[in-house]
Formats: C-alpha cells, structure tokens, sequence
C-alpha cells in the first residue's frame, strides 16, 4: 500500500506540474496581445467613433508583427539561460567539486543508492558552510550533480544524510532540476520583457505632442500593470512548481531508502539551520531542500503558501510520518 501511494504521489504531481510549465509560453502570448490591444487603442484615443471599430483588427496586426520577435528573443534568451545554468548556479552558491579522498562516507552513500536505482552516479559538490542544507542541479547526464554543505554532511547521521541525497537523487531522476531550471528561466524572461516593455514605452512618449502627455502617461501606467501582472503570474507558477516538486522528492527519498522517519528526522535538524550565506539569488535559493534564510518564514508565505518556494516544513514532516 505504501508503494503504491507514493506512486499515486508521483504521477498528481508530474500532471499539475508539468500543466504549470504549460502555461508559461500560454502567459507571453497573452500578455504580448493585451499589450498590443491597448497601444493600439490609447494612441488612437481621438480618432472619431468610426475609425476606433477595427482596434482589434489592427491589434492583431501588430500582434501578428511583434510575435516573431517577442518569441524569438525569448527562445534566445531561453537557450543561453537554460545552458549556461549550472556555471551561474555554481557561482552563486560558492559550490566546489568534493573529492572522493575528502569524503569517502558521501561516495559510498551516494553510489550504493545510485546503483539500487540503477541511476548514473552524479557528480558531488560541498559548499563550505556550517549550515544545513543540500540541492541538486543539472540538465543532462553529464551535468547532473548533487550538493552538500559541509554542515548537513558533519550534523547528520549516516541515515539522515542518506535520505537527504536520495531526496536529491529523485530530483534528478524524476527530472524536477531539469523542469525546475526552465520555470527559473521563464521568470527571468518576464522580467527582461517587462523592462523592454516600460522602456519602449517610456521612450514612446517623447514622440507625442506635448498636449497628449497624459496619453503617454496612461500608456506607461497600463504597461507597468500588463508587465506586473505577468510576472507575478509567473513567479506564482514558479514557486507552485518548486512546491509539488519538494513533495514528490520527499515520496522518492522514502521509496528508495525505505525510511521516510530518517527524512522527517533530517528535516528537523536542517530546519533549524537552513541558511546557506552565500546563497543571496531568490531563484538559486528555491533549489535547496530548505529555502535559505529568513524568506522562507516571511510574512508574505503565510498568504496560503502562495509566496513560498518550498512547502511548510512541519506538512512534509507529518505526510512522512504517515508512510
């Protein structure tokens, strides 16, 4: 019964997350005709009655001539971020590569769950960080690479460390990296469309005649919210994303090592000590098991978790105790 429900588990949050990552391409769409609509309305503003019935006509014209390149620059940006992430990630974590002499514990823990799964072993990365926490990262085989702290690797026991890099692991064979890497991407791309988006505005309005001023500002002003509800949207399926992926990771961590209590144990502990100081990108933050520092506590996550990147620890500790 409890195989099965774990993967019962697994297959609702593969559905709704991949349904998530669906609506990313969905939203740019959508925003980029509703900000076509609406040039195409303000600035004919005093135009006669007759001459204003074809703005849709003449919205989806524009619409049709700024997608190839709205979606070309986002396929371009989308491909260097997506390659370019695990160099960026690196980076921003103060990452290095643990030797096998350094930690033959780490080696053995991590090979003898990656052979039980028939899994290729990963590469192994420490942060040199008293704090606890751990992630996975990578797009492909060769890249795939799971990373510790030094303080989860000294803290732990030999039990809590393994379900920790086991629920790492099913971050990386359920490809939750790999899904989580391109809803990051997307987000990032919200953010550079929006700033295109004010800036062609802004800059739009010095071509108007001094008297229409208030036009340009009310363009401006409907910019900003077409570019603040998208990315907002887009932040929100970001962290729905990272949220279901954290459960079905804690289900794999109890199916590979048969202990889901060594997990909730670990939880404990690194809930308590969570916070990576060199970890300062929010979209970095979201990979570890526990959300580093004080945001993950924020007043803004207790708005029914919407804001939150990871799920209530106290939740996964009680559905762990239940298998």
């Amino acid at each position: 019964m409890q195989y099965v429900g774990i993967h019962t588990q697994q297959s609702r949050n593969n559905f709704r997350s991949l349904l998530l990552l669906c609506l990313f391409p969905c939203l740019v769409v959508g925003l980029l005709f509703v900000f076509c609509y609406l040039l195409v309305y303000l600035t004919q503003g005093d135009a006669p009655h007759y001459y204003q019935v074809g703005v849709t006509d003449r919205s989806v014209a524009l619409f049709i001539e700024m997608a190839p390149y709205v979606l070309g620059g986002v396929f371009i940006w989308f491909l260097i971020a997506y390659f370019a992430n695990t160099s960026i990630i690196n980076a921003a974590t103060g990452a290095r590569p643990l030797e096998r002499k350094e930690n033959k514990r780490v080696y053995n823990l991590v090979e003898n769950l990656c052979m039980s799964q028939g899994m290729p072993m990963p590469k192994i990365n420490i942060i040199n960080d008293d704090s606890l926490n751990a992630y996975a990262s990578g797009i492909n085989k060769k890249s795939y690479t799971v990373t510790l702290s030094k303080g989860i690797i000294e803290k732990l026991n030999d039990e809590e460390l393994e379900a920790v890099i086991a629920h790492e692991l099913s971050h990386i064979r359920n490809h939750d990296v790999r899904l989580l890497i391109i809803s990051i991407v997307f987000v990032g791309i919200f953010s550079m469309l929006a700033q295109i988006a004010l800036r062609s505005a802004y800059y739009s309005s010095f071509t108007r005649k001094r008297d229409d001023k208030g036009g340009a500002a009310l363009i401006l002003l409907l910019t900003m919210l077409v570019a603040a509800v998208g990315y907002f949207f887009a932040i929100l399926m970001r962290f729905a994303i990272s949220r279901k992926r954290e459960y079905l990771a804690n289900a794999g961590s109890a199916e590979m090592t048969k202990n889901p209590l060594a997990l909730a144990s670990a939880l404990r502990k690194i809930s308590a000590d969570p916070d990576i100081e060199a970890v300062k990108r929010e979209d970095v933050a979201q990979l570890f098991i526990q959300h580093p520092g004080k945001q993950a506590t924020s007043a803004l996550s207790g708005l029914s978790g919407l804001f939150a990147t990871h799920p209530p620890i106290e939740k996964r500790i009680q559905i762990l105790e239940q298998f």
